[in-house]
């Protein structure tokens, strides 16, 4: 079921509101502690290969599980939810040799985020919500050498990567999704990719969607894995004309501010940020709890910084929830009028004039 654009509901929703996003799928999968046999349920309890870890195979072999939690973030308050589908394509799938699975997959987890959201909306007329298909990096990166002996050599191509995303996107579109949400970039090129194929497939069905665009600051040098800055990655993405431009993961809300400041001084589309839960401890646990979290972000919606909010890795609906209490007073941000220059991107900016 491929779905009609959003656009009207969505822009007036951000305009009246700060829009709230969920939280993190993994965090509150590991909650249930999924096991091997949960995992392969069984359809696939013959697999050749272990495929425990493999979260985006739940939305077949533990749907209820998968809906569940989508409901729990509707609960909490969010307005618009993420697909459980970060690697849902061949690339990501290789690892399980399940790459003839990602269509399927891609299309039976937007059906189910899409029964969640329905039955919120019909709860609430008046606050609809949105399912946003969420279209991960993959495991490879198009721009870095993975052998530090050989700077050249790649592991994907433009191409490789261009076709799984074209795969995944006709699933989740066919799911009935909202919104492409390209998220978690590290590295351009792969989020070049991806929103070549959307385009593409967007052309191809003769049906356009509005496109959310989430890069990733991996540290604090203040810039993502293949080594620019927001403001430089802004430029290399804005073509798309995307609804929004954002970050996610690898920071805290703490770290995450002052890179997305410089990305609402320049953007003239929303911005929205859902960042870690804090940083990874000893054990690779995040211990911000929600009411830390929120009090760290309610600056951010007080400056006008933001219109889109949620949380990442370690987020769970009670941080969703007290974000959403921190933040409903506050008007959503202005978009700037920015001047017409000739903006240019490397890993710095560059704009003439």
């Amino acid at each position: 079921m491929k779905r009609k654009p959003s656009w009207d509901q969505l822009h007036e929703a951000a305009k009246r509101r700060i829009l709230i996003i969920d939280g993190a799928m993994g965090t509150m999968i590991q909650k249930h502690r999924p096991s091997e046999s949960d995992y392969r349920g069984e359809r696939f309890k013959d697999w050749a290969s272990d495929v425990q870890g493999n979260n985006d195979l739940l939305s077949l072999t533990q749907p209820q599980m998968i809906q569940d939690i989508h409901e729990e973030y509707l609960e909490a308050g969010a307005d618009m939810i993420e697909t459980n589908t970060f690697n849902a394509q061949r690339i990501s799938m290789a690892d399980y040799h399940m790459e003839e699975l990602s269509y399927e997959i891609n299309l039976e987890a937007a059906k189910l985020a899409r029964a969640a959201a329905d039955k919120y909306s019909k709860l609430t007329p008046s606050k609809p919500r949105f399912v946003c298909g969420a279209v991960g990096p993959t495991n490879r990166t198009a721009s870095l050498s993975p052998d530090v002996n050989n700077p050249g050599f790649r592991n994907t191509s433009f191409d490789a990567l261009r076709e799984a995303y074209c795969e995944q996107v006709r699933g989740l579109m066919d799911g009935g999704v909202d919104i492409i949400m390209i998220e978690t970039i590290f590295d351009t090129l792969n989020a070049k990719a991806a929103g070549f194929a959307t385009l593409s497939v967007f052309e191809e069905e003769d049906l356009e969607l509005p496109i959310m665009i989430s890069g990733t600051i991996t540290d604090r040098s203040g810039r993502t894995l293949s080594g620019q800055t927001a403001e430089a990655f802004w430029y290399s993405m804005r073509h798309l004309k995307p609804f929004s431009i954002g970050l996610n993961c690898a920071l805290g809300a703490e770290l995450m501010r002052p890179y997305i400041a410089d990305l609402s001084h320049v953007a003239d589309v929303y911005v929205s940020a859902y960042p870690n839960a804090g940083l990874p401890n000893e054990m690779g646990e995040y211990d911000e709890t929600p009411h830390d979290m929120a009090c760290q972000i309610q600056p951010w919606a007080e400056d006008g910084l933001l219109n889109i909010v949620g949380g990442c890795c370690g987020s769970t609906p009670d941080h969703i929830a007290h974000i959403r209490e921190h933040v409903e007073k506050f008007k959503p941000r202005k978009l700037p009028e920015i001047a017409p220059k000739m903006r240019l991107s490397g890993l710095e900016p560059f704009v003439a004039g």
